[in-house]
């Protein structure tokens, strides 16, 4: 085995954590030279850093993902002839909590008791509960398998959306794509987790929706059509919206989103790489290559993603 090269904006951190947790590994990274990343046959990093490698004429014999996703290794023109690993099992939790914070945020009424604070006005208006609340996760896959066990606990009411519907455990229902505008109109919230899917949010979708509804988006920023959710917002066709992901990262300062009633940016942050367990799902696959096991989160590049 070869050295791994590190492709990671957060490298040292991880080399840091890998040297400690298996020693005599030899780590290199991209700025050490072409002759260092030659001889490096695994890489461990971000997909799109490994791109410009892989144009240039690099080839890892192993590619371990630290994202969930891999779509730039999928451009026309990119090589496939190597073991790649999606990053599985790292970021359930991170999501799981930002998605927590925010349907307790709603229920326990948090800015509208800010708002109270700085008017001065003591309103003893009760707060609700998730008890008995239906949540419809869309892209019930590895993450929202995780977000759902958190909030089982809760007694919430759970649906998920799937491309091919399982058998998911703790799940009222499980359905498929086809099913959204249904499932959509039962949901008091709503999350999205799906990879890139194009304006699946959109007007019609939204009209669906009941007023007292909260969409929360931590998927991909190109599922929701920005003037369609702006305008159901300002027509209280829903409750409120969190957005994490954007069609233009960082969002323009002169974005509709910024100035939206009942719209809470955040930037970026719902789902990070959380290092230790980056480093533990890394050393595992590593362990798996070498043994010509299957690899946890494992590609296959001949089907259609």
């Amino acid at each position: 085995m070869g050295a791994i090269l590190l492709l990671e904006s957060r490298a040292e951190e991880l080399r840091a954590l890998l040297s400690t947790k298996a020693s005599g590994l030899d780590y290199c990274l991209p700025d050490d030279g072409e002759d260092a990343v030659a001889r490096c046959d695994i890489w461990l990093g971000e997909p799109d850093r490994a791109v410009s490698l892989l144009t240039a004429g690099h080839r890892p014999a192993l590619l371990q993902s630290t994202w969930a996703g891999f779509k730039p290794l999928l451009a026309a023109g990119l090589p496939q002839n190597y073991r790649l690993s999606r990053a599985v099992g790292v970021f359930g939790q991170p999501i799981a909590q930002y998605i927590l914070a925010h349907l307790l945020a709603h229920e326990q009424r948090l800015f509208a008791l800010q708002e109270q604070q700085q008017r001065q006005e003591w309103d003893r208006h009760l707060s609700g509960l998730l008890t008995g609340k239906t949540l419809l996760i869309v892209g019930a896959g590895d993450i929202g398998a995780e977000v759902a066990a958190m909030l089982r606990s809760f007694g919430v009411t759970l649906y998920g959306i799937v491309n091919t519907p399982p058998a998911l455990s703790g799940f009222a229902r499980v359905s498929g794509i086809d099913a959204l505008a249904h499932d959509v109109a039962q949901a008091d919230y709503m999350v999205n987790l799906l990879p890139d899917t194009p304006n699946l949010y959109n007007a019609d979708l939204f009209a669906c929706m009941k007023p007292s509804t909260v969409f929360i988006n931590v998927g991909r920023g190109t599922s929701v059509v920005d003037d369609d959710l702006v305008a159901a917002l300002r027509a209280r066709k829903l409750a409120r919206a969190v957005l994490d992901v954007f069609r233009q990262e960082p969002l323009p300062p002169e974005h509709p989103f910024w100035l939206t009633p009942r719209l809470t940016l955040t930037p970026h942050i719902a789902g990070p790489m959380v290092p230790t367990l980056m480093a533990d799902l890394f050393l595992d696959n590593l362990q798996r290559y070498s043994q010509g096991a299957a690899l946890r989160g494992e590609v296959d590049f001949s089907r259609e993603y």
